[in-house]
């Protein structure tokens, strides 16, 4: 049978196996923000899904691999969104492309409360586990491969003798990192519009003929 009656009269369909997983995932995102790693648990998971503790054993198996599932699920949508503007060839320039980068590191999306609570989350605990390192330094490791490339293509069209790519963008990603966790911790200080606006500061220092410090 595809349905399932409930105690209240309606009728709960089963779902695909990849909605049910998200579903949990999403669950163990606010769990995160709520109550860190060491706060979770799956029954706490199951409650917030509303589904029941079997089905998230059969989807993970484990908090472990719920956990990870959900560093996974983070980094790789941050990942595939990032990619799609640093290799693409649709944009009229690199400043439009540039601006395309900050809007995307700082958008709503982005910077949502719970996404951010669990990156920290798991950056706080990679030095001592090695999964959770492996996965955070291969989306930084990407992230800055890629961006070094458009950095290096600003450099050769504006004649930028004294500004290093990699550097560049290695410094870009140190200064978004701490832009994040201060808008995460402290949104009414640094609220992400004024994040963005620091790090549009630090391009512009940087690639003065492409980029504004105000926008």
């Amino acid at each position: 049978m595809t349905k399932n009656s409930n105690s209240d009269g309606k009728t709960r369909r089963a779902l695909p196996k990849e909605v049910r997983k998200e579903q949990l995932i999403r669950a163990t995102m606010k769990c995160i923000a709520r109550s860190g790693l060491s706060g979770v648990t799956m029954a706490r998971v199951t409650t917030e899904a509303g589904l029941s503790l079997g089905i998230a054993n059969l989807h993970f198996e484990s908090k472990e691999k719920l956990l990870l599932a959900t560093l996974q699920y983070v980094t790789a949508e941050y990942n595939r969104d990032q990619k799609s503007i640093l290799e693409s060839r649709d944009y009229p320039n690199l400043a439009a492309q540039i601006e395309a980068l900050l809007q995307f590191d700082f958008s709503a999306a982005v910077t949502e409360k719970n996404k951010m609570a669990v990156w920290f989350a798991f950056l706080g605990e990679a030095k001592s586990r090695p999964t959770y390192q492996r996965i955070c330094s291969r989306q930084d490791s990407t992230s800055e491969a890629l961006m070094t490339g458009l950095f290096q293509a600003v450099i050769e069209e504006g004649a930028y003798p004294d500004t290093n790519a990699e550097l560049t963008a290695a410094g870009y990603i140190a200064l978004v990192d701490g832009l994040w966790l201060n808008t995460l911790v402290a949104p009414r200080r640094l609220p992400r519009k004024k994040a963005r606006r620091v790090a549009r500061q630090y391009l512009a220092s940087a690639f003065p003929q492409h980029i504004s410090p105000e926008f």
